[in-house]
């Protein structure tokens, strides 16, 4: 009989999706939920990749457009479009997504460390990149993509919506 807790050891689960045309991937273990676009309400003098925040089981969520934190091309909204509702920085997060495929188990082994010269997204966002069957899979780390500073900016902007609908 085989150990199946030992043979994943060796595995990531991973939730892919697309953004502009390439494939990333995160860990399952920080993806809480992942829903279909939805209203967004602004908030003022947030940082620039912020889209707003939306209402999710009575909790305001803050949601960031991954295409404009990567300095991507902005894209319309599509019945594909998804908010990845995520754990980073020790807050909850929606990242807009083009579209979510499917969740994959990988090997460790098949993950290599960033190359030095990445063109599409800033190394310092890369927790790796995973080759699945002859397919490229840009493996993000969440806790880099938002620096201390937009994170307590989310946190104030946060609270302050909070209190004005209270």
């Amino acid at each position: 009989m085989i150990d199946t807790r030992s043979a994943r050891k060796g595995e990531e689960q991973l939730v892919v999706f697309q953004l502009a045309g390439q494939t990333y991937g995160v860990d399952i273990a920080q993806v809480f939920e992942i829903i279909r676009m939805e209203v967004i309400t602004r908030v003022p003098k947030a940082p620039s990749f912020v889209e707003g925040v939306i209402k999710l089981r009575g909790s305001i969520i803050p949601v960031i457009d991954l295409r404009k934190r990567f300095g991507m091309p902005p894209a319309e909204s599509t019945a594909n479009s998804r908010i990845v509702i995520v754990e980073m920085g020790g807050m909850t997060i929606g990242m807009v997504v083009d579209a979510v495929s499917e969740v994959l188990r990988i090997s460790r082994a098949d993950i290599e460390p960033p190359p030095p010269m990445v063109a599409a997204v800033d190394a310092a966002y890369l927790r790796g990149i995973a080759l699945w069957r002859e397919r490229l899979i840009i493996l993000l780390d969440l806790e880099k993509i938002l620096a201390e500073k937009d994170q307590a900016r989310l946190r104030q902007s946060k609270m302050e919506l909070a209190e004005k609908s209270a």
